[in-house]
């Protein structure tokens, strides 16, 4: 994998994305190197849940349009996707699909929604914590992959770009026994590096022209950032992406991750072209509440002691009552199953069996479910 990274400065989304785009990509030979003449094209969308496009949650309508035009026009085949979280099922894909603007996507460019929910089990040898992996049947046929993520914040892993966006390659539900087998942020980070370097997407393309700051992925806010950036490289894409919004690359688990195998983890590692790092001004750009203690995670204690000082100092979900509707989402995609009912149909959390991953708030459709730190927490961590 190259470490060029394409920068293109695009305040808005508008029909512009498209030559923006293109632009870009002529610094990389343009689309013709990456996909050839009948070759099925999967894009990998970042399709978290059933959100607006104004929402900042999901991979935006308009680069996506973009991307399967130019698709479209070196002959390929493109097919849009993901496996969003929750149950992997023809009825969630249609809804999120409506939803989020994909739908009108594949109308006005004949492009092909994808509907297979089956899955395979493949082999991951260069993998270092996984040797084989559970994945979609449609990244599995696809030719070529493509992934279109989205500049966000993420509770757990502190950011999700270009490598977290292909944890979308496992299907539904199966994400949550993946997270609860590997609930440290440090072994989860390996997890994603691993799937990263099974996947090899071609292109990484990361939508943050608006992206989203505070208590991401689903339940911070959209913060405009004005960026497409575009690479071969997944590891450099998320780089130049965390020094945008300036997050140390000490602070990101898949970077750090990145950097133990050798992969590009710092910005002086990358080829930057296109439009000059000047062009941006991103300033006070908030990260997740609980990214203040995930390095307690690399300290080397027995895993009951860092359990218990974790659970003194740091941030926990809270679900609001008043916004609740008792869909039992949260409970249902809890991966160790810390959540129930009480008696008046309220979610209740089990603190103890808590790990921390944060699904809970990452897929509440009603953003019901903060995050607070403890007071310990918060008097050790401002």
């Amino acid at each position: 994998m190259g470490s060029k990274v394409v920068m293109k400065y695009c305040p808005e989304y508008t029909s512009g994305v498209e030559e923006f785009l293109r632009a870009g990509l002529q610094e990389l030979g343009g689309v013709e190197a990456f996909v050839k003449p009948g070759q099925r094209v999967f894009l990998k969308v970042n399709l978290l849940m059933k959100k607006r496009p104004d929402e900042a949650v999901t991979t935006h309508p308009t680069v996506v349009e973009a991307v399967v035009r130019l698709v479209q026009e070196a002959g390929g085949i493109p097919i849009i996707g993901d496996s969003p979280g929750g149950p992997y099922t023809v009825g969630a894909l249609q809804g999120i699909y409506t939803r989020s603007g994909l739908k009108d996507v594949a109308e006005r460019t004949g492009a092909e929604l994808n509907f297979d929910v089956g899955q395979e089990v493949v082999s991951h040898p260069a993998g270092q914590l996984i040797k084989s992996l559970t994945v979609t049947k449609s990244v599995y046929d696809a030719d070529v992959v493509i992934s279109l993520s989205k500049l966000k914040t993420h509770a757990m892993m502190t950011f999700t770009g270009a490598v977290k966006n292909l944890f979308g390659v496992i299907p539904g539900l199966l994400k949550a026994e993946y997270h609860f087998k590997m609930p440290e942020v440090k072994q989860f980070a390996e997890l994603l590096v691993d799937i990263a370097t099974w996947v090899k997407p071609a292109l990484s393309i990361m939508d943050g022209i608006v992206g989203m700051e505070g208590d991401g992925p689903s339940a911070g806010q959209p913060r405009a950032v004005g960026a497409l950036l575009i690479s071969e490289n997944p590891f450099a894409l998320d780089v130049v992406a965390t020094h945008l919004i300036g997050l140390k690359p000490e602070h990101v688990p898949t970077v750090v991750a990145a950097r133990q195998r050798g992969f590009v983890s710092r910005l002086e590692e990358v080829s930057l072209v296109g439009d000059p790092l000047s062009l941006w001004r991103v300033e006070n750009f908030r990260v997740p509440k609980s990214m203040s203690v995930n390095f307690i995670d690399r300290v080397p204690l027995p895993q009951s002691a860092k359990r218990f000082i974790l659970n003194q100092v740091r941030p926990q979900p809270v679900f609001n009552y008043d916004q609740c509707v008792g869909c039992a989402d949260c409970i249902n995609n809890c991966p160790p199953k810390a959540l129930a009912f009480n008696d008046k149909k309220r979610p209740e959390i089990d603190l103890e069996a808590c790990i921390r991953c944060f699904c809970c708030q990452e897929l509440c459709p009603r953003q019901a479910v903060g995050i607070r730190k403890p007071r310990l927490g918060r008097r050790l961590f401002k």
